[in-house]
């Protein structure tokens, strides 16, 4: 389908960073940093907010890709009062050391369309369109447009967007540089249809990956091209209440024959990003706790109370406020602590979100309701 450009939309807000104050000498307050067990503001999207300055959005990524920071978040205190261990802060490249033989790391790799395109409507206006789900990319696609939704376009998709597209990058990034044809994709990105990246992946240079896989760490993709749902802000506040997006997910037999592989051996399986986390418990929730292999639309929510079925540790970057996004992170390790780990990062200087740093999430770390039953 083709949509318009998304600036000035509800859709577009949830990559539009707010415009909050400049940080000065202190961190912003968090709305509830405390440690402590869950509470009923886990279920309001309300609890899910903070202030970050502009200054902390990433508007370059930095290079190599592996050298980004790493906030590491510390080992789960098996009671609530018990003193948390302070967060490490890491670079990418440590995670090989984070990681040990026999892990294996899921990916996505979707790959993003250069989506963006400037077209001209009968009238002779010019009009922004942004590319999302295409049908198939040699196929001629037909999409209502803005503003007339009684105007339609057809297109030769592939050979267009490969000759005139643009990256599709998120609103609060506003340095465009000729590089982000290449930066703003994994190094396994080889499915065309996303129209933006998974970017966690995007921290994972061809040298962290040839030493992970010297160290016996193993590596399996499953797909989930990210589109327009991504986009959306979440706007109930009442959380119980909350449906997202669907969004298409092909899990091969591959795959599972290694997350199998992985439980056998007792390796953990890591998850590089939230799409790979969503691909993983989408499938597993839909036939009973169990990974089976699967392409077709899943439609799942993951906040805190969620019962996880194979995901065990994530590499992931800093989220926007009050999106999907915090809530699934929040499942893993607490919403409180995660909180608690944004102002430390703000305070220590990290760069967020889509060419920011990054959170590692290892197993102990995991609050203990989060952790898979493995059997096997």
């Amino acid at each position: 389908m083709l949509y318009p450009d998304l600036r000035g939309t509800g859709a577009a807000a949830a990559l539009r960073a707010p415009h909050p104050q400049t940080m000065t000498s202190k961190p912003p307050q968090l709305q509830d940093p405390d440690p402590g067990s869950p509470d009923p503001a886990d279920l309001s999207l309300s609890s899910y907010g903070y202030d970050l300055p502009e200054s902390s959005i990433a508007q370059r990524p930095v290079e190599p890709r592996h050298a980004a920071r790493m906030l590491g978040v510390p080992p789960c205190s098996p009671s609530a009062a018990e003193e948390s261990a302070a967060p490490r802060h890491l670079t990418v490249w440590d995670l090989q050391d984070e990681l040990r033989p026999g892990d294996l790391l899921v990916v996505n790799n979707t790959r993003v369309l250069r989506a963006r395109l400037q077209a001209r409507r009968p009238s002779g206006g010019l009009v922004e369109l942004l590319v999302l789900e295409p049908a198939g990319l040699a196929t001629p696609l037909e999409a209502p447009f803005a503003p007339a939704p009684s105007d339609w376009l057809c297109l030769a998709i592939e050979a267009l967007l490969e000759r005139y597209g643009e990256m599709p990058l998120p609103p609060y990034i506003r340095q465009h540089d000729p590089s982000d044809r290449e930066r703003y994709q994994t190094r396994f990105a080889s499915r065309p249809g996303a129209v933006a990246a998974p970017t966690a992946g995007l921290h994972l240079s061809d040298e962290l990956l040839a030493a992970l896989e010297a160290r016996g760490v193993q590596r399996a993709c499953l797909t989930l091209h990210v589109g327009l749902g991504t986009f959306r802000p979440v706007e109930r506040e009442d959380l119980s209440q909350l449906t997202l997006h669907s969004e298409w997910v092909e899990v091969s037999e591959e795959l599972v024959a290694a997350v199998e592989a992985c439980r056998r051996r007792g390796g953990r399986v890591i998850a590089i990003g939230t799409t790979s986390v969503r691909s993983l418990e989408g499938v597993a929730a839909l036939h009973g706790g169990r990974l089976v292999p699967f392409a077709g639309p899943v439609n799942l929510v993951i906040q805190p109370g969620f019962r996880f079925s194979v995901v065990q540790g994530l590499l992931t970057n800093f989220h926007l406020p009050k999106s999907s996004l915090l809530l699934l992170v929040s499942a893993l390790i607490g919403r409180r602590q995660l909180l608690a780990l944004y102002g430390e990062a703000m305070a220590t200087g990290y760069r967020f979100y889509s060419y920011g740093d990054a959170m590692w999430i290892a197993p102990e770390a995991l609050l203990p309701c989060a952790r898979p039953t493995i059997d096997g």
